[in-house]
């Protein structure tokens, strides 16, 4: 064994193995390109996993009695912070900005790097009340400040924070560093059909969080003027009033398909890669990893025209705005099976491309 291996403590993220969102589909797949002189420790949200490992793919883990999302997930990222600083960490990689907010006092007290990925720009997300939001940008703020890397995952963001803190990044390093999404192979399996049966006509697919900012209701609107159109739409419906009144209201719609989350891969890239488009309607945030994803599948893509998806994309999909853009999209595209063809193809090369863990792994190693 190496005796001088860098210590880097990953905070932020609910933990591994993966099973939630995208932060934690990045520390899976970096793990498995560990560097021999690299010794990783992972914080773990212990309510989260009935089974509590010691090591994973030969990362450390360390689990939390706190919540790494929400409220708590502002001393959750503290309480890690503080461990890394106990326990001597070489590195700090930081996921989000929740717990930045302590980072001025955590300066004074680690000595090692800190290396921040802010994430997209959580403040600006529609379910936060006014304080929350001006918490979450002041956080935004002291991480750009107090970290010596600055990681943003897509151009939208590292334009932004050369724009909001001019000042103050030009004595920092700012990195673009995309999510990966090569992960994801077609999946084919005709005993599914026996559960899915609406899956065997061609079918839209968008799979998120159903909250207001994911612009889920103007999809559904819009598939409400397409009835001879399939959508399939897998996410957490239960988890919010925005999202129960949605279902209600358009569960009725026979071409309309609202699904509960799926966490087991199979099933879920099954539904995804034989969808004949992806719709994608985040509009706060960086690189998401469902339309990188998407990208990986060679799926045609329809996304809200914002900044980050247009990045994203490189400007070769198809964008909208309003359910009115997706109604129209949508019924000349159907008489246009080339051109949806060639975006498919157009969205593999540049997923395969801008996409792929291997690459986005040596860009974290090189910080290092």
């Amino acid at each position: 064994m190496l005796e001088n291996k860098k210590r880097i403590y990953i905070i932020g993220t609910v933990g591994v193995p993966a099973c939630y969102g995208g932060f934690e589909s990045l520390v899976d797949n970096l793990l498995d390109y560990t560097p021999a002189d690299v010794e990783y420790t992972v914080f773990c949200t212990a309510k989260k996993y009935e089974k509590k490992l010691d090591s994973y793919k030969g990362a450390h883990l360390i689990y939390l009695d706190r919540d790494a999302n929400g409220k708590d997930s502002i001393l959750y990222d503290y309480e890690s912070m503080k461990i890394a600083v106990k326990e001597k960490a070489d590195i700090m990689l930081i996921l989000g900005v929740s717990g930045c907010i302590f980072l001025p006092r955590i300066r004074r007290q680690f000595k090692g790097k800190i290396i921040t990925n802010i994430d997209g720009l959580e403040w600006k997300r529609d379910k936060w009340k006014s304080y929350a939001k001006w918490l979450l940008k002041f956080s935004e703020k002291q991480a750009v400040k107090y970290s010596d890397v600055v990681i943003g995952d897509n151009k939208g963001i590292t334009d932004y924070v050369h724009s909001e803190y001019a000042k103050i990044v030009s004595k920092k390093r700012l990195e673009l560093i995309a999510y990966g999404g090569d992960q994801v192979s077609r999946v084919e399996d005709d005993s599914l059909y026996e559960k899915y049966s609406f899956c065997r006509e061609p079918y839209a697919c968008t799979v998120c969080r159903i909250e207001p900012e994911n612009n889920v209701h103007i999809i559904l609107e819009a598939f409400t003027n397409l009835p001879g159109k399939q959508l399939v739409i897998v996410g957490n419906w239960q988890k919010s009033e925005y999202g129960k009144a949605l279902k209600e209201k358009y569960s009725a719609y026979q071409n309309i398909h609202l699904l509960e989350p799926i966490y087991e891969p199979h099933t879920i890239n099954w539904i995804r890669s034989n969808s004949s488009m992806y719709i994608h309607g985040h509009s706060a945030g960086g690189t998401n990893p469902s339309l990188v994803e998407a990208m990986n599948f060679g799926l045609p893509v329809m996304a809200f025209d914002c900044v980050y998806n247009r990045a994203t994309t490189e400007e070769k999909c198809f964008y909208w705005k309003t359910s009115d853009d997706i109604v129209e999209q949508t019924e000349d595209l159907s008489k246009l099976n080339q051109r949806l063809q060639d975006v498919g193809n157009t969205m593999k090369e540049a997923g395969k491309r801008l996409y792929s863990w291997k690459g986005i792994a040596s860009q974290y190693n090189a910080l290092y």
